[in-house]
């Protein structure tokens, strides 16, 4: 079972002890069911880092377009593991392990726009360590195996799921979706993804509990 990092200043703690011994660029996972609170929990710990020393790279921006997932008929499971470039999204964690003498890109998902941005985000050559956020980087099967092994540590952020979904949707209220259809998307899409995601659990190094 994972070990548990108490709280947000546990992990935090966690990757300030990384700066200070570690000799080589360290690639953190942050894994957790949507609504969880990965994000959240991002932006803390970059709000007590050195911004020259460490990154976040979501995995959202290799979200597969719009135009891409009507055309596969995917569009009403957007957010599932086969809703994501998975190849592509590997090769640049490969890069960020191996490829540390020069700047490397990538794109960001926009929420307002329900789409990614080329090139957004830069990992610099400077960058000691990378968190990596994501749904389904522990899940095990369709190419996202492998991203395991390409991390250092694995986080899983824990919350109580009625606080989760209620979480979700307000986002999703947020972001356009009438309340019916906000709720049905938490509840449904959005639930089925999580249950993919907490079969990963196991093969967390840690747990971070979030309240």
């Amino acid at each position: 079972m994972p070990e548990q990092l108490a709280d947000q200043k546990a992990a935090l703690a966690r990757i300030q002890e990384h700066l200070e011994k570690a000799s080589e660029r360290v690639l953190i996972g942050i894994i957790g069911k949507p609504g969880a609170g990965k994000s959240p929990l991002s932006k803390f710990l970059m709000g007590k880092l050195p911004k020259d020393l460490v990154t976040v790279v979501p995995m959202d921006g290799y979200h597969l377009s719009n135009k891409v997932l009507k055309d596969l008929k995917r569009s009403d499971r957007k957010g599932a593991p086969d809703t994501f470039d998975v190849a592509g999204f590997v090769s640049l964690v490969k890069r960020i392990r191996s490829e540390q003498t020069q700047n490397i890109y990538y794109p960001i998902f926009d929420r307002a726009i329900e789409e990614s941005i080329a090139a957004q985000g830069v990992v610099t050559s400077a960058t000691k360590v990378v968190i990596i956020e994501g749904n389904y980087l522990l899940h095990d099967e369709g190419g996202w195996e492998v991203l395991n092994d390409l991390l250092d540590e694995s986080w899983m952020v824990d919350v109580d799921d009625d606080k989760r979904i209620s979480r979700l949707i307000s986002r999703h209220i947020a972001y356009g979706k009438d309340p019916e259809a906000a709720k049905a998307w938490a509840k449904g899409t959005d639930e089925v993804n999580a249950k993919l995601i907490e079969r990963g659990r196991t093969r967390a190094d840690f747990v971070v509990v979030i309240d």
